[in-house]
């Protein structure tokens, strides 16, 4: 208990620790707790973050706040529209053509799956090939099923869509317009004395800034690099499988390999082992090989330094919590978590032979 107390004396007798403890406590409690229910205000407090980059520099052009605030909003419902009216509807088709070919993709994978044990039979068995058909089908019976049940719950689904697409452009616009007004509301009940949680936000806004902007472009250019690709080779389901593709590289590592196997599946189902599937192949990983050596660095200016244990880790671990938008902002919360450990103070130790 004594080395408790002097410990907790240590590390928390400074009034600035306590607060920057209390205040990331209760951030994260009312995320955890009220996350759900405050979805749209957050969802509109990171649009309107990505947003705040384009305002800021058509102010440091010389153009007025609130006709750069109406500006990058057109253009934001433009996009928004945009993808509502054209990217939408293709995807729905696509998806619903893919689940229509999905028992005959089972039946020409079956056939090819059974030629292995004629070329491989002291590697592979018909009875481990059968057992793998078997689990294949139950996964896609299972598939079917989530398909129907979303189709069910649907009406339920379009209003509260209905809702996100009133609440969320007018949460954006007055987040924007009035961010000022509201920073300084905040400020006036942050006490007077806030260097280390001063010192922290500077290094997580310069940092997220960087990360959450960067991301969003590489999303929209690898998407659309990737579109015009599959449509030059006439893939089938170009569109769904470039969505993948630009939403993989929200994950480090791991996206890009995870949406691979169903871009070369399509690819193989469409022309099998011929030059279209190989030529495909070789542009979908010179599309990787650039994204990884030219795109990120150019994205991101400042380069997050953290070990790809810390990233693999924090994306289980706040994706587990909050789903997509902990995936998304995995990398930022543990360069959050980093920072703070930075701006803790520590005591020296020394240590000393006997």
């Amino acid at each position: 208990m004594q080395f408790l107390a002097q410990w907790f004396q240590r590390y928390f007798s400074d009034p600035q620790i306590v607060f920057l403890s209390v205040f990331l406590l209760t951030l994260f409690a009312i995320v955890l707790i009220w996350g759900q229910m405050l979805t749209p205000v957050l969802a509109s407090i990171v649009i309107a973050y990505l947003l705040e980059g384009i305002v800021a520099t058509l102010e440091r052009r010389g153009l007025p706040r609130l006709f750069s605030v109406l500006f990058v909003f057109i253009l934001f419902l433009l996009f928004v529209a945009s993808v509502l009216l054209v990217v939408l509807p293709l995807l729905s088709r696509q998806v619903s053509d893919l689940v229509q070919q999905l028992p005959t993709m089972l039946t020409q994978g079956q056939q090819a799956l059974m030629r292995l044990p004629e070329r491989y039979p002291e590697l592979i068995t018909i009875a481990q090939i059968e057992e793998m058909i078997g689990a294949i089908r139950s996964e896609i019976g299972n598939f079917g099923q989530q398909i129907l049940s979303l189709s069910l719950s649907s009406v339920v689904g379009m209003i509260t869509i209905l809702i996100y697409l009133i609440l969320m452009p007018m949460l954006v616009f007055f987040f924007l317009k009035d961010k000022e007004l509201i920073m300084a509301w905040f400020r006036h009940y942050l006490p007077r004395h806030r260097a280390i949680a001063s010192t922290v936000w500077h290094d997580m806004d310069r940092q997220i800034s960087n990360y959450v902007r960067g991301k969003f472009w590489e999303i929209l250019i690898i998407w659309a690099v990737s579109y015009v690709t599959f449509v030059a080779f006439g893939l089938n389901y170009a569109m769904l499988l470039a969505v993948l593709v630009g939403l993989s590289v929200i994950v480090p590592y791991i996206g890009a390999s995870v949406v691979t196997i169903p871009v070369m599946l399509i690819a193989w189902f469409q022309w099998g082992w011929g030059s279209e599937f190989i030529w495909l192949t070789a542009a979908y990983l010179i599309i990787q090989a650039l994204d990884g050596n030219v795109l990120v660095p150019l994205l991101f200016s400042e380069v997050v330094n953290l070990h790809p244990v810390a990233i693999i880790v924090a994306i289980l671990f706040f994706g587990g919590m909050w789903g997509f938008w902990g995936v998304f902002f995995a990398i930022p919360l543990a360069t959050l978590v980093k920072a703070i450990l930075t701006a803790w103070p520590r005591e020296e130790v020394n240590f000393t032979s006997t």
